[in-house]
């Protein structure tokens, strides 16, 4: 169990012996000291509680299990494990070019002041839409994808700057900085999740590819020449 949830559940349970202090015994809260663990116990311990409660489940809200957990989400994680270059979002998910546990996160965050905090406030209506509305049919993004968002991993590195897709003369590298070229254009990368094309695809199994390496890598039975002898 994480440190965090143990000191969470630590807060909890000194907050209840708190209570349980000051129900049995309310004749304590006339004196100084009284008056000081009253405090403690109504304001000070449920308050770091519901804190550390609140910034559990937003760190938690970043892993790629708790974007899955909704129905609408499924065919998005499905798209994940799709075996085809063209898609976009399984090649960095298959290619640990994203954390595979922080996959959404990372590339569905703003990463501009105040990034990290809007999209867990979106998160948060999504949740409530969840459970108490009705989830669009089609999910859309808010606004357009900005190039910001691949540029967090890709500026700077040799195959994106190099990439001879990003210094031609209909598209430039000042371009696709600027973002005047999005990156998602017909033609480059166009295909994100390709959640309407799931049906007509191949898709990657970890444990089969495992198995492959296994095999390949396992040591061969020795010398295989036919002419080989026994030492006399």
């Amino acid at each position: 169990m994480a440190l965090s949830v143990l000191v969470l559940f630590g807060l909890i349970g000194l907050a209840a012996v708190l209570l349980l202090l000051l129900a049995l015994r309310p004749g304590i809260t006339r004196t100084p000291e009284g008056k000081i663990l009253a405090f403690m116990a109504l304001v000070v311990a449920p308050g770091l509680a519901l804190a550390g409660g609140a910034m559990s489940h937003l760190d938690d809200s970043k892993s790629t299990e708790f974007c899955l957990k909704c129905h609408v989400m499924e065919k998005y994680g499905k798209s994940l494990h799709v075996d085809d270059k063209e898609f976009l979002a399984a090649q960095h998910y298959q290619n640990n070019r994203v954390p595979r546990d922080h996959a959404c996160f990372t590339c569905h965050t703003d990463y501009a002041m105040f990034g990290d905090v809007r999209a867990k406030m979106r998160g948060l209506r999504h949740v409530a839409v969840q459970y108490f509305g009705k989830a669009p049919e089609k999910i859309k993004l808010y606004t357009p994808y900005n190039n910001r968002e691949c540029l967090h991993c890709h500026a700077g590195s040799r195959s994106f700057e190099e990439s001879r897709g990003h210094r031609g003369e209909d598209v430039t590298m000042a371009d696709l900085k600027s973002g005047k070229t999005s990156c998602l254009t017909a033609g480059c990368h166009d295909v994100a999740h390709g959640v309407d094309e799931l049906e007509d695809v191949e898709f990657w199994d970890p444990a089969k590819s495992a198995e492959t390496e296994s095999v390949e890598a396992a040591p061969s039975g020795g010398p295989t020449d036919s002419t080989a002898t026994e030492a006399p």
